[in-house]
């Protein structure tokens, strides 16, 4: 103990922050000294626990949440004194998300929400209502409160109803509402109405990052002002009257349902993502259009859609971080090339037609600071090795299938296979001892096709043994981390960063922090 108290608190809990959660706990039960330096609410401070049966977790349980002053919390289905308990325990929580209910809820279910005097963030996933889902009463308590709303995958007694109640929470900046479809049928999605969608937009002045899905077609495009109201102070000539977004997701739109000028009027964005359900034979591709007036973007994510031949020469230069989950060639990379000069951040995909893409990338991408490449179909190969040339690389990221991983644990030993890690330390020792592996971190993305936001959840080991008496039961009832990324594609794996060990990237659910797309 005296030894460890040569060194200051605080030096210990720096030390502490560049571990995992998994080896905090494990530190956290050397001795009472250690654990009180673990449970420093910096270290948790962006931590997601998901919580499920409250009635099982003791007081000490309670008491270390409090002690490190979590704020966020998923919830599965909680009952009534439940919900009470976690008022009582957890009364200053500024995020909730409530996941996968598997239940038909009423309007008074989510009440208890107004009890929670800092509640910024609220999500909603996976659920069904068969009364509205935010009442009279709970939106006029939160109106002034919440600044992130997240609802994904719920299905809806009225959506127009739920829309119109939302754009009441006048000070959101951050809406996320992937449509499931209303009542019971099968084929009850429809896009939101015009007017219904203006007023929504007109009243959220302060609203910076929109993600908008939509899983069905409508039988005619939508209006080309879908995205455009128009100022209602400013009759005369059209003048924009929404708020100035700085983020939009198009989630699952087919290529016909928007029209050619639908973002026109957002000048103002610094982030697309467009996500596409499908694409039909013979459509023209909107992005060539949809992207010209978007001469301030830094950030294109394009998943699915048309051959990126079709709009690579109408991508904005002032592009620094591009994600491209589309069928891609080296000739594509050629032409994409001298339109981002600046580009930082490149996430694509590698294919069996894509050719030596790492061969080809430092010298197209030399400023490059983060680069993932996801391989599909097929394993890192010695071209690899070409990735050392990139002297800004701060991050790389190698994601495999998940059928990989099963034939090398089939085979009766662990994943990255014998050849891949070869690979890996020879470019630790080209790029000077830069890369630093970690085998335990993994990342399950979603399919687009099927579900809009599917939990990755991490079991993390909050239940410590432990020496006080009221205590001892941490063990048996564990927090786990939640985390989250909205749609994306096929199943895959972390196997290394570049430089500091940096944590993979998987975000917690993202309607907790407003960053980017969702949690």
């Amino acid at each position: 103990m005296e030894e460890l108290q040569r060194l200051p608190p605080e030096l210990w809990v720096s030390i502490f922050s560049y571990l995992s959660t998994e080896d905090r706990h494990v530190v956290r039960t050397c001795c009472r000294y250690l654990k009180k330096l673990v449970d420093h609410p910096s270290l948790w401070r962006s931590d997601t626990v998901l919580l499920s049966d409250l009635r099982r977790y003791t007081y000490g349980f309670w008491d270390t949440l409090r002690h490190r002053k979590l704020t966020r919390v998923a919830v599965r289905h909680l009952r009534r004194k439940e919900w009470r308990r976690l008022v009582k325990f957890l009364p200053s929580l500024t995020a909730i998300v409530f996941v996968d209910g598997g239940r038909l809820y009423r309007e008074k279910y989510l009440d208890n929400l107004a009890r929670f005097p800092d509640l910024r963030d609220f999500g909603v996933r996976n659920a069904t209502w068969d009364e509205p889902m935010l009442g009279r009463s709970l939106s006029e308590q939160l109106r002034d409160r919440l600044t992130h709303l997240s609802v994904c995958n719920v299905r809806l007694t009225c959506t127009v109803e739920f829309i119109n109640t939302v754009s009441q929470l006048v000070n959101l900046r951050y809406l996320l509402f992937h449509q499931q479809g209303e009542g019971y049928g099968l084929d009850t999605v429809r896009p939101v109405p015009r007017g219904v969608f203006h007023n929504l937009l007109l009243h959220l002045k302060k609203l910076k990052h929109l993600s908008w899905g939509m899983r069905g077609e409508p039988p005619e495009p939508l209006p080309d002002d879908y995205l455009s109201p128009a100022d209602p102070e400013q009759p005369g000539a059209f003048r924009y009257g929404g708020p100035a977004l700085t983020s939009l997701e198009l989630v699952d739109y087919p290529e016909t349902i928007l029209p050619e000028n639908a973002l026109r009027s957002l000048t103002s964005l610094r982030s697309l993502a467009v996500r596409y359900r499908y694409i039909r034979e013979g459509i023209e591709c909107r992005l060539r259009t949809w992207l010209s007036p978007l001469q301030q973007l830094e950030t294109l994510t394009i998943i699915g859609g048309n051959s990126l031949a079709v709009y690579t020469t109408t991508i904005p230069s002032s592009v620094t971080r591009l994600t491209l989950r589309v069928a891609i060639t080296l000739k594509d990379m050629d032409s994409i090339a001298p339109k981002v000069p600046a580009l930082e951040h490149l996430d694509i995909e590698q294919n069996r037609s894509s050719g030596s893409l790492c061969r080809r990338i430092p010298m197209l991408f030399p400023q490059l600071r983060t680069l993932r490449i996801r391989f599909f179909r097929r394993e890192p190969e010695k071209d690899l090795l070409s990735l050392h040339r990139l002297r800004h690389l701060v991050q790389l990221e190698l994601l495999v299938e998940r059928s990989f991983i099963l034939r090398d644990y089939l085979n009766g030993h662990p994943w990255p296979s014998p050849g891949v890690q070869e690979l890996i330390n020879q470019l630790r020792e080209l790029s000077e001892n830069r890369i630093t592996e970690d085998e335990d971190a993994g990342e399950e993305d979603e399919d687009v096709g099927e579900e809009d936001e599917d939990a990755n959840e991490e079991d993390k080991d909050a239940g410590e043994e432990d020496e006080d008496a009221g205590e001892e039961d941490e063990l048996q009832h564990e927090p786990e981390q939640v985390t989250c990324e909205c749609p994306a594609g096929v199943t895959e794996w972390f196997i290394c960063p570049l430089g500091v060990a940096v944590a993979p990237l998987l975000e917690v659910l993202q309607v907790l922090n407003g960053e980017g797309v969702i949690s």
